[in-house]
């Protein structure tokens, strides 16, 4: 049996790999990476496996670092079954046509600027029909259903986002599990982690390893005096966030605060047709949902109380730059790299009376990392700002287990192997120390194309 890893190596992007077993070959997750251009898209384009040797597909959640590379996958060939969560099929159908949308609108911008030097022009990763005829392959188990088809395989719910999953696989009589994302306790909305009892072999994220979580109700207060700060001063809190998970999370916490009095009743915008979306499937998937978070649902307070305001009409994006603070405008991309975000940060960005809240990881090389670091300049749109508007950094929104969470997680699941992925050195090399000296054998892929024997 062997195991070969494709991405996620030492990267927080890009997962990928294959699980090798008596003439059956699992690709496990198909992710985009993401980092410099040109870079990105020759670790997007081409895959170093054959994919006609592929015999189906697992994939444990549907953050574009995971899945966001099915239809390329798609367009060069691949026609077997994705097995994943209906939750996580549901939010495909908006995430994968969206990142095609993206795709195809990034190569027409190109274009016009290569065609005028008399360069060949470029086609887009995929398109937005790539997108549709890949969503057709997806098969929905849910969680703690045992399916057997070469091995045998589960889903159990890694409390990370709407429909996330461990994978939790049974061959040549050794239990393997692929953690995906973990989650962590007590997180709003979602449920936490399953707990799956002892395993042979370990393959876990370690995002951030090597750092610790402040529990999620410091955030909150710290929330709340970041928001009192801002209206105090009339300013704008302007919040780039992913559309899945991470924005329902702060609209659940910011609805959470208004309807404790805890802060006055304030415009709230969501301005992203895609968290619009992802919105109404977490509404269509309450099955999901902690105890806490399904009362409040069944109140309607979760996600529609208030002065909240969803917006979808570009006229109207534009329009809230002329509008007077306080207000909260809640964007993506996530690292803004992309998107209406880039607009808000724009107009927003060289005026002290505003805040821009980072509630997310911000990969390197991203305009969320500079925004992180503090940079006193950064581009927008190729055009340079002076950052003058506050940032403040809430890393406990984050939906990734923290060092302790991830050392508890070993100790209870007590493998015989560890593999690290989906982590940067500097989260990951720390981590797998500690796990040595507690007598753990690790590993950590340094490139993509490693291969081990299990």
């Amino acid at each position: 049996m062997k195991i070969e890893f494709y991405g996620a190596t030492k990267e927080v992007t890009g997962s990928k790999f294959l699980l090798i077993s008596d003439g059956i070959k699992i690709l496990v997750e198909c992710g985009l990476f993401q980092g410099r251009r040109k870079e990105t898209e020759r670790k997007n384009r081409e895959f170093m496996f054959d994919l006609k040797d592929i015999d189906y597909m697992l994939l444990s959640h549907a953050h574009i670092d995971h899945s966001g590379n099915i239809p390329n996958l798609v367009k060069n060939g691949f026609s077997e079954d994705i097995y994943t969560t209906p939750a996580t099929i549901d939010l495909l159908k908006y995430l994968l046509l969206d990142s095609a949308y993206i795709h195809e609108r990034d190569a027409e911008y190109i274009n016009k600027k290569i065609m005028k030097k008399g360069e060949d022009p470029i086609e887009p990763l995929y398109t937005v029909e790539d997108a549709k005829e890949s969503l057709n392959l997806f098969k929905p188990k849910v969680y703690e259903n045992k399916h057997e088809r070469g091995i045998s395989f589960e889903f159990l719910d890694a409390g990370h986002i709407l429909g996330s999953s461990e994978i939790l696989m049974e061959l040549e009589g050794k239990r393997i599990l692929f953690t995906g994302d973990l989650g962590r306790s007590n997180l709003p909305i979602i449920r936490n982690p399953k707990i799956p009892g002892k395993v042979d072999i370990l393959i876990m994220e370690s995002t951030y390893g090597n750092r610790l979580h402040r529990d999620i109700e410091n955030a909150k207060k710290d929330l709340e005096e970041i928001l009192k700060r801002a209206m105090s001063r009339k300013g704008k809190v302007i919040i780039p966030s992913f559309a899945l998970e991470r924005a329902q999370e702060v609209i659940y916490a910011i609805n959470s605060l208004i309807i404790d009095g805890k802060i006055p009743e304030t415009p709230i915008y969501v301005d992203s047709p895609l968290t619009v979306e992802i919105t109404s499937v977490f509404m269509k998937h309450p099955e999901y949902f902690d105890k806490e978070a399904y009362k409040m649902l069944a109140e309607n307070h979760i996600f529609n109380y208030g002065n909240i305001n969803y917006i979808k009409d570009v006229e109207k994006s534009k329009a809230l730059n002329k509008k007077e603070g306080p207000l909260i405008i809640i964007s993506a991309s996530g690292m803004c790299e992309h998107g209406r975000i880039l607009h808000h940060l724009k107009n927003n960005i060289e005026d002290e009376r505003n805040i821009i809240l980072i509630v997310g990881y911000q990969a390197k090389n991203t305009l969320g990392r500079k925004l992180v670091e503090k940079q006193e300049v950064v581009n927008i749109f190729g055009q340079p700002y002076e950052r003058k508007a506050e940032i403040v950094v809430l890393n406990e929104f984050s939906a990734h287990a923290d060092r302790n969470d991830l050392m508890s997680f070993v100790e209870k699941v007590s493998p015989e192997r560890i593999f690290l992925v989906h982590g940067e050195e500097e989260q990951m090399e720390p981590l797998g120390v500690s796990l040595k000296e507690m007598g753990y054998g690790v590993e950590m892929p340094e490139v993509p194309g490693t291969k081990y024997e299990i």
